[in-house]
């Protein structure tokens, strides 16, 4: 596997800047925040070490040649927006975005985008299934044809209140994942892994790496720790945050020896990037650097 984190971590970092980080740390390769350049929708979005939008050769070749000097790859252009918001003036905006994102992918030799599939969060899965119908063969047939592969993220997007009650995600489970792939049976279409969105909603992270492997695009390692005694007072209805804190790798509820040696059964060798969530490690940019040290540290125990 190798080793990378993804990039939106370091805002205030500039593309050069965060790929001396990944190479002064020992990183092999990045998966580079690409969200239109402005003020963040988010938390974590909004970041963006390579403009899509203004990608000219030149800065194209800038980009290729600090890959080349840094030794660190490109694992994926990121962008997570939600491309089946219920907004139609958001929804449009995020698939343009996201096609200036896949085109970019292309340009660079990427040649994969790690993303959502998105959701109307008003909506029920069964008429979010017809919406992603409309929505999405478009998208990948286009980026089938620059040779991109898309690689869709399992996190929920169910956090607050501006997000109930469906989430703004639809591929969140094994069960949906397979409606979805049975709807949109591309060959670039596949999943970027995050076994802690598994952790909060009580379900298999193992056995879904044997099922679908040969569907695992991208990996993310990233921790949740599960909160007991808040669990037992609000229940797994509340809002997630509510029982739940991403952290660190190592540092919450994922086997990760499970996790990583059951990627290793099937043979797994391409990206697997530590995504930082963890409000312990924000309070100043050394801090945020510790928790990439702290991240690679643990993992480079099963990942060489």
């Amino acid at each position: 596997m190798i080793l990378g984190f993804i990039t939106s971590i370091l805002d205030g970092w500039n593309f050069d800047e965060m790929m001396d980080v990944a190479s002064q740390m020992g990183f092999r390769c990045v998966e580079v925040a690409c969200w239109p350049a402005g003020k963040a929708e988010r938390r974590y979005a909004g970041v963006s070490h390579i403009d899509v939008g203004d990608l000219t050769d030149e800065k194209a070749q800038h980009i290729l040649d600090t890959c080349k000097e840094k030794n660190v790859a490109i694992s994926s252009l990121a962008y997570y927006p939600n491309p089946m918001d219920a907004d139609a003036e958001r929804r449009n905006a995020a698939i343009a975005h996201l096609r200036r994102v896949i085109a970019a992918s292309h340009k660079l030799g990427v040649n994969m985008v790690t993303t959502f599939i998105g959701r109307d969060q008003h909506k029920t899965v069964e008429e979010n299934m017809k919406l992603l119908r409309e929505i999405w063969p478009p998208i990948l047939e286009e980026a089938g044809a620059l040779g991109v592969r898309i690689a869709i993220e399992n996190c929920p997007m169910l956090f607050g209140a501006d997000q109930w009650p469906g989430g703004q995600n639809l591929m969140t489970t094994p069960d949906i994942w397979r409606r979805v792939f049975d709807i949109l049976p591309y060959d670039n279409f596949g999943l970027n892994f995050d076994p802690s969105h598994f952790v909060w909603q009580m379900m298999d992270y193992i056995q879904p790496i044997y099922d679908f492997k040969d569907k695992l695009f991208h990996i993310h390692f990233k921790d949740i720790k599960l909160f007991p005694d808040k669990l037992a007072k609000v229940g797994t209805m509340a809002y997630p945050l509510d029982y739940m804190s991403p952290k660190l790798p190592g540092l919450g509820d994922v086997d990760w020896g499970r996790y990583v040696s059951a990627l290793t059964d099937i043979g797994y060798e391409g990206y697997a990037c530590i995504e930082v969530e963890d409000r312990a490690f924000e309070s100043s940019r050394e801090r945020i650097l510790d928790s990439l040290r702290l991240s690679k540290r643990y993992l480079d125990q099963f990942v060489i």
